[in-house]
């Protein structure tokens, strides 16, 4: 009896890239074509750029989880685990399920989109002491943090201790940043008023960034607009300046000052997924070199797109300019790079990835917000609509978009709760304790681990 194998397309990370090539292979391949694998901690795909509304409390955490499996024509088959390691000549991918088990994956395609981890320096204390902003569980898990130092200060005789817990800091001062210390401003703030004992003043926020100005990207006028919203409402930006060094009450600047905090939130940046470290191949700036179609040059059936790759900017015509990891620039990659895997499938051409950036929206809760559609400059209310209209309509099933709307009417009316669900109480929850950066294999862990016998299925 003759047995007809299908080539095995492996997609790696459930992103804004990675759902969007599936979906797209889904659609175009026929089942006979190809099996298609999808690797992934959660079957569910993260709206990122709304993160810091689920740490306000502006919006429940089920509304911007995606769901993979809600279509009934859905036929990928997901690995429920995270990609440790792929070794480009065995062709196969080393992946650790949610058991912690190890398990060989090959395949005949792969497109890693594995996204990005957060950046972070050798600060002392400072993966120890300092909450993130990249996971749905963080951005839930700090909401129950900043509200409990509310309650515990209500609760303290001591002024010390009262006056640290009400003290927070937030470095980074792009969007991620930005729109996280407005959006917990806000809350905080809203949330004073229902502690008689507290005293308003006492709450104090910091945003901090090395950089010299805030948000570069939008320009002068607008990041000096979002940087005077800021200031109105009480939070201090601080620029030019980082952390020297953190501790479980107290954060010292690189200026000298040592502010008294229970709370440091670090979203100085991103870097490529360690994943990519385990290739062994050429990177650009820790992003994987690829070229316009974006293939991996010197391998075939590689490619690489998103957060960890650095795909030639086209549209700009300079000479070396990559794309920013932007939501955008990752949905049309994926989208581009199934075609291109089709292609490849089908004998055909490949074509290179050229897109024109939109634009940014920055959302700072409430009415505020600034925005720069198209090279528009637009600021309050006008900006807002632009912001929550553009992130409503890139919400990619009418479910989430339906529970998006529902959560910001039902807060538009009736305003914040500050109800503490107790998600993961008494464990500890800091940078490292998320984002599980050290469990990525090394290259020549890899080539032993493929290089083993068998192949073991999850």
């Amino acid at each position: 009896m003759n047995t007809v194998t299908r080539p095995r397309i492996l997609v790696v990370g459930a992103g804004f890239a990675g759902v969007e090539c599936v979906r797209r292979l889904e659609r175009k391949l026929a089942p006979t074509e190809a099996d298609v694998t999808l690797v992934t901690p959660y079957s569910y795909q993260l709206y990122l750029p709304l993160l810091p509304q689920v740490a306000s409390g502006v919006l429940t955490p089920q509304s911007i989880a995606l769901s993979l499996r809600r279509s009934k024509k859905y036929r990928t088959r997901i690995i429920p685990g995270g990609a440790i390691g792929v070794d480009l000549k065995a062709k196969v991918c080393v992946v650790r399920t949610i058991t912690d088990k190890i398990v060989n994956e090959p395949y005949d395609y792969i497109v890693l989109a594995p996204g990005s981890v957060t950046r972070t320096f050798d600060i002392p204390g400072l993966t120890d002491h300092a909450f993130g902003m990249k996971t749905l569980a963080e951005a839930a898990y700090i909401r129950d943090h900043v509200i409990s130092q509310l309650d515990l200060a209500d609760a303290s005789d001591d002024p010390a201790e009262r006056a640290a817990r009400l003290q927070f800091v937030v470095v980074g001062g792009g969007y991620a940043g930005t729109e996280t210390a407005a959006c917990l401003q806000r809350l905080t703030h809203a949330a004073v008023q229902r502690y008689p004992r507290l005293d308003p003043g006492l709450i104090r926020w910091h945003l901090i960034d090395i950089a010299p100005k805030l948000m570069p990207e939008l320009g002068e006028k607008l990041g000096r607009s979002a940087q005077e919203i800021l200031g109105r409402r009480g939070i201090e930006v601080s620029l030019g300046v980082s952390i020297e060094k953190a501790g479980p009450e107290e954060v010292t600047f690189t200026d000298g000052r040592v502010v008294p905090t229970h709370t440091l939130i670090w979203t100085a940046g991103v870097v490529a997924s360690p994943l990519i470290a385990t290739l062994g191949a050429e990177t650009v700036r820790g992003r994987l070199a690829v070229t316009a179609e974006m293939t991996l040059p010197g391998h075939d059936g590689v490619f690489a797109l998103g957060d960890a790759a650095a795909v030639p900017d086209e549209a700009k015509g300079e000479p070396g300019a990559v794309c920013p990891p932007t939501a955008q620039h990752a949905m049309r990659q994926g989208r581009k790079v199934a075609d291109n895997v089709i292609a490849t499938l089908r004998g055909g051409p490949l074509t290179p990835y050229v897109h024109r950036d939109l634009g940014l929206v920055v959302d700072l809760g409430g009415k505020d917000a600034v925005s720069k559609p198209l090279g528009v400059e637009l600021r309050g209310i006008p900006a807002q609509a632009v912001a929550r209209g553009y992130h409503w309509s890139a919400l990619r099933t009418n479910v989430a978009k339906a529970r998006v709307m529902t959560n910001w009417l039902l807060n538009a009316v009736a305003g914040d709760d500050f109800v503490r669900t107790g998600f993961q109480a008494r464990k500890p929850a800091r940078l490292k304790d998320f984002e599980f950066t050290d469990a990525y294999l090394t290259p020549e862990q890899v080539r032993a681990r493929a290089e083993g016998t068998g192949v073991e299925r999850p």
